[in-house]
């Protein structure tokens, strides 16, 4: 990623102080136990460790940790039983779910000699799971429960966390960069247009708008011939070009490219809405022609850059990059009936781990279509196998809403335009799904990213406090 983040993640364990001077193996035990959870979390993500709690102060204390962090979601492992005095301190005063861990240590204790230590310390992490969600839901703070064993593993509990881990760096992402916006939204697409106040109290996300005139002159002190040259075999290495290429004939868009991406380290941008309707004259002209390949550089190295000034959409690439590793910039483009299959892509900017199927082409054409001017159209080739779509929409009081539908992209013809398309196949007909996902209220953009991650996003979705309308899995 060109602007790093890393999710913070509270971490603490509980258990009732009052078990603790009347068993004391339990104390080496509670500990021993916590120490192996923190490990089952992925060093993709920063562990703000709120330690071992057994009163209210200890509880009071973890939360003073994580409200200075500004975590981005909680973990607490369950060891025994314990009351809400236990939890609530440490999350009451927190806006972000609380994941409540409750995975036993053994398989089946022993019932026929197990003494009561060993089934306080060993099997009793589920007794106190309802008494939490039903005070959690008192406060209104959102919540999960994961349930499992850590003997012999537990691959369930393990994609669980994987999952709210990846979750959480959406919002952390959000919330430590900013979105660029040059220009405006396409004109006329309504449905686009945004309220950026709203955008950053209800998402975090903060709006940094720039003029053209600026991006025309970003690359004018980049003279390092060296690093222009790295850059354009960058370039070449990325894009098959069309009649072939060389790094003389890409040396201009490297320029930009490298000022590009040192714009975005220099503002912390972690996405990007654009959309250009001058007379693509002079300069202006130049940047407009490649802008499209060197807009993909950026989104190769987690920059999402959404096309005709869409800040919803870039938002749903941004989401989809980080829980999938790819995000695609997506809208309907035809339905075959024969085949009852919806073909789908979008023309311009993409994501090169999305081009599975084959290394990313470009070529020159004399019209962008529907837009200005003309020069490199970049297409990619996602993979035969499972997909999942992502839209952000708004509801008339400025909320927003997720829809989501997860598919099969299936071989077969697409169209020969230039433009990246692919042929999904639904768990519905072509026709009920188009039915169904427009009236959920989409913007006509939405994201691609490769693989099923419905579950990942209904963790996002719940993270940012959000509702998730899924069309199908």
């Amino acid at each position: 990623m060109l602007v790093e983040t890393k999710a913070r993640i509270g971490v603490f364990s509980i258990a009732l102080g009052a078990y603790l001077p009347q068993f004391p193996s339990l104390v080496p035990e509670f500990e021993s136990q916590y120490e192996a959870f923190k490990k089952t979390i992925p060093d993709t993500v920063e562990v703000i460790d709120g330690g071992l709690v057994t009163t209210k102060e200890q509880s009071q204390a973890a939360g003073d940790k994580f409200r200075a962090a500004d975590v981005d979601l909680v973990f607490m492992q369950l060891l025994t039983y314990a009351t809400s005095y236990n939890m609530l301190p440490a999350v009451k005063d927190l806006d972000v779910p609380v994941v409540l861990v409750n995975v036993q240590k053994l398989k089946c204790l022993d019932l026929d000699h197990a003494d009561t230590a060993a089934w306080l310390g060993e099997g009793y992490a589920c007794g106190a799971v309802g008494e939490m969600v039903a005070d959690l839901n008192r406060f209104g703070k959102r919540h999960a429960v994961i349930t499992g064993v850590v003997e012999g593993g537990d691959p369930g509990v393990e994609k669980e966390i994987a999952e709210w881990c990846r979750a959480a760096q959406t919002r952390r992402r959000f919330r430590s960069t900013n979105i660029a916006q040059i220009g405006r939204p396409y004109p006329g697409m309504m449905d686009l247009y945004i309220d950026e106040s709203n955008l950053y109290r209800r998402m975090h996300l903060y709006t940094k708008q720039f003029d053209w005139e600026k991006m025309w002159a970003i690359a004018d002190d980049i003279r390092d011939e060296a690093v222009i040259r790295a850059k354009a075999q960058d370039i070449l290495d990325t894009f098959d070009i069309e009649g072939g290429g060389s790094i003389e004939e890409v040396w201009e868009m490297a320029r930009y490219v490298v000022a590009f991406e040192q714009w975005v380290k220099d503002e912390q941008l972690g996405l990007i809405a654009s959309h250009y309707d001058g007379y693509a004259k002079g300069q202006a002209g130049v940047l407009d022609s490649m802008l499209i390949p060197a807009f993909s550089m950026l989104i190769k190295q987690g920059t999402a850059c959404a096309v005709e000034g869409d800040i919803k959409v870039a938002m749903a690439m941004s989401i989809m990059k980080t829980i999938s590793g790819s995000g695609q910039l997506s809208e309907f483009y035809t339905i075959d009936f024969n085949e009852d299959i919806t073909l789908i892509g979008h023309s311009g900017s993409g994501d090169a781990d999305f081009s599975k199927a084959k290394k990313p082409t470009m070529k020159i054409v004399d019209v962008f279509h529907g837009k200005t001017g003309g020069g490199y159209l970049t297409q990619f080739y996602p993979p035969t196998g499972p997909i999942t779509y992502l839209a952000i929409t708004q509801d008339g009081d400025g909320r927003f809403k997720f829809i989501a539908a997860e598919g099969v992209n299936e071989a077969g013809k697409i169209l020969n335009n230039g433009d990246t398309n692919m042929r999904t196949r639904f768990s519905i007909s072509a026709r009920e799904f188009t039915n169904r996902w427009c009236e959920c209220g989409p913007t006509h953009h939405f994201a691609a990213g490769l693989g099923h991650h419905i579950d990942t996003l209904v963790k996002v979705a719940k993270i940012f406090d959000v509702p998730i309308e899924i069309v199908t899995r």
